[in-house]
C-alpha cells in the first residue's frame, strides 16, 4: 500500500523521497506494507495548534500520531474491508525538530536532504553551517518517523513497562533501517525514563 506525503511548512525545504522510502522501510519492519500511511511535515504553527487541540498543550511538538484504530501495542489492525487497510497519520515537526537539532548540535547526517531556500543559505552562510550544494536535515526525522508509526501500532510510553516495550520496537524496526542504509539511528524513546 502506500505512503502518502503532504509537505504543509516552508520553513524547512523537504525533499520527500527519501522519506517516504525510510517510511515504507519502517513499516515493512512493522509487518504492516499493507497498510496505508498519511505522513504530514508540519511547521510549528500548525503542531502548536494539533498539540493544543487534542493533547492540551499548546505548543510545537515533534510528532503527533492519529491512529485509524486503537490496537494493543504490536498487534496489526483487522480490516473489514479494503479501505480500511490503513494506520493513520503521523505529522512531523520538521521545523520543531530540525530548531531542536540547532540547538543541541545534533549531526545533520544526510538521511533526508532538502532543498536549501536562498533564506537557508543566508542564514547558514551568518553561522558557517550550509555547505556548497545541499542542506541536510538530521536523521531524528526518520527517527521521529518510527516513534509515530510505533504510536500507530498501540504502542505508549507513559509508564516504565510501557516505555520498554515501545524502545524495544523503536530499536528493531530502525536496526532494519540502519542496516539497509548504513545508518547508526536509535530510538527516540532513549531518554524517557
Amino acid at each position: 500500500m502506500s505512503v502518502a506525503l503532504r509537505n504543509a511548512q516552508s520553513a524547512v525545504p523537504v525533499r520527500r523521497a527519501p522519506l517516504r522510502r525510510a517510511v515504507c522501510v519502517l513499516r515493512a519492519a512493522l509487518g504492516a506494507s499493507r497498510f496505508d500511511v498519511g505522513l504530514v511535515c508540519a511547521g510549528n504553527a500548525l503542531m502548536q495548534r494539533l498539540n493544543g487541540a487534542y493533547r492540551h498543550c499548546p505548543e510545537p511538538t515533534d510528532v503527533l500520531s492519529f491512529p485509524f484504530y486503537e490496537v494493543a501495542a504490536g498487534e496489526l489492525p483487522r480490516p473489514r474491508c479494503r479501505d480500511e487497510y490503513n494506520l493513520g497519520d503521523i505529522f512531523l515537526g520538521v521545523e520543531y525538530i530540525h530548531q531542536q537539532c540547532r540547538e543541541t548540535g545534533e549531526d545533520f547526517d544526510d538521511v533526508l536532504t532538502v532543498s536549501p531556500s536562498r533564506a537557508w543559505w543566508a542564514a547558514g552562510r551568518a553561522r558557517g553551517s550550509v555547505g556548497n550544494t545541499r542542506v541536510v536535515l538530521p536523521s531524528p526525522v526518520q527517527v521521529t518517523a518510527a516513534h509515530g508509526l510505533c504510536h500507530l501500532l498501540g504502542y505508549r510510553h507513559d509508564t516504565k513497562p510501557n516505555w520498554e516495550q515501545m524502545y524495544q520496537k523503536e530499536a528493531q524496526i530502525l536496526e532494519e533501517l540502519n542496516r539497509l542504509t548504513g545508518s547508526r539511528l536509535r530510538p527516540l524513546t532513549a531518554s524517557l525514563f
